[in-house]
């Protein structure tokens, strides 16, 4: 059993050798991933493995590996205000991870085939907005699960401008999984043994791309034996915001925008001398993933052409020389300051108004 990347000590360092092995590229990404905790997503006697590059399963509830999701994340091509489905939502983590880039006007929501999995995804979400500061650092988007089988959703649903499915799906079923896309819209799922995405360029047009080589536990067909008749899956209805949330998030947002110019003023007012740079080589090189657990994921990156040449390479990256005078044994980072939190609670409100701009979190 192995990784496509080192494993980390924690979910910072698991990002950064995501990013240096090049699964993560870009910024709304990597910001996702940061925000919210892998290791929140296992249970407890599990998490000394929550940084592993590896996929984890234990009983019904199942994580792919982290370069998988990172890979998806960014074929996904995620922005604010999308709608996302997610077939075989599984823990949560990915479509919460998903929440966070599509902000409060997207549309997030998620299949899954195992009732006891969605408790465990509904607990785990119910967690991470009461009790994370990184919920604080976005207008989330968040998910709605329903139980059900992803074969069987409701010929009548609405579209969604990005789909992902978390099984390997058959190629008779490749056309089903295309029709709940909209025109413009991307489909990210194994087919075929390949983690492939497809995106629809119109009524009858797709574009086709494979970027993984995988193996995902094939998709669990519909069981008719005790009723002889399909139990259709209804989604959830696109819900209007209230006059009240908009509110909210309207006020959030202008609060957020004054802690940034506060931060940016004093920035600029005390900075005089910007700190000086050393360059330090760091060596890169290609990564090969090799990932499966219980036959459930293997992975391998596919070659692209363009990283022929990029092997190997040299890159110089800047520090400061005060790192270098810096003992890491004296470094003791002060725990992170939830800037809006204090800044609601400091407002001139009722203390009813304050907790509900606070979505009544615990910390």
């Amino acid at each position: 059993m192995g990784g496509a990347v080192s494993a980390g000590e924690d979910n910072d360092e698991l990002i950064d050798n995501l990013k240096e092995a090049q699964y993560i590229r870009t910024e709304l990404v990597e910001q996702a991933f940061r925000a919210i905790d892998r290791a929140d997503y296992y249970l407890e006697e599990f998490k000394d493995n929550a940084y592993k590059d590896l996929a984890w399963k234990h009983g019904n509830i199942h994580l792919s590996a982290p370069c998988i999701y990172s890979e998806v994340m960014e074929a996904l091509d995620l922005q604010p205000g999308l709608s996302f489905l997610n077939l075989g939502s599984g823990t949560g983590y990915l479509s919460s991870m998903v929440g966070l880039i599509l902000g409060p006007f997207g549309v997030n929501h998620g299949v899954e085939l195992h009732s006891d999995v969605i408790e465990y995804a509904k607990q785990k979400l119910d967690f991470f907005i009461k009790t994370s500061d990184s919920f604080d650092r976005f207008e989330f988007c968040e998910p709605s699960f329903v139980i059900g089988n992803c074969l069987e959703i409701s010929p009548d649903c609405t579209q969604y401008d990005r789909v992902y499915c978390g099984a390997g799906v058959q190629k008779e079923h490749e056309d089903y999984m295309k029709n709940l896309l909209k025109v413009g819209g991307i489909l990210v799922m194994p087919l075929e043994e390949k983690l492939t995405k497809i995106t629809r360029t119109g009524p009858s047009a797709w574009e086709t791309k494979k970027i993984l080589a995988v193996s995902f536990a094939p998709l669990i067909q519909p069981n008719h034996a005790d009723s002889g008749k399909s139990r259709l899956v209804h989604l959830p209805p696109v819900a209007v915001r209230s006059l009240q949330d908009l509110a909210r998030i309207a006020i959030r947002g202008t609060i957020k925008k004054i802690i940034h110019q506060e931060a940016m003023s004093k920035a600029g007012n005390g900075l005089k001398n910007p700190p000086r740079f050393k360059r330090r080589r760091v060596r890169h090189r290609r990564m090969e993933t090799i990932v499966f657990l219980d036959k459930e994921v293997f992975a391998s990156r596919i070659s692209n052409p363009s990283d022929d040449n990029n092997n190997c390479e040299d890159i110089e990256e800047e520090r400061p020389e005060e790192e270098e005078e810096t003992k890491p044994s004296e470094l003791k980072p002060d725990p992170p300051v939830n800037f809006l939190r204090e800044k609601v609670l400091s407002l001139p409100l009722p203390d009813p108004l304050k907790y509900y701009l606070l979505y009544y979190r615990e910390k």
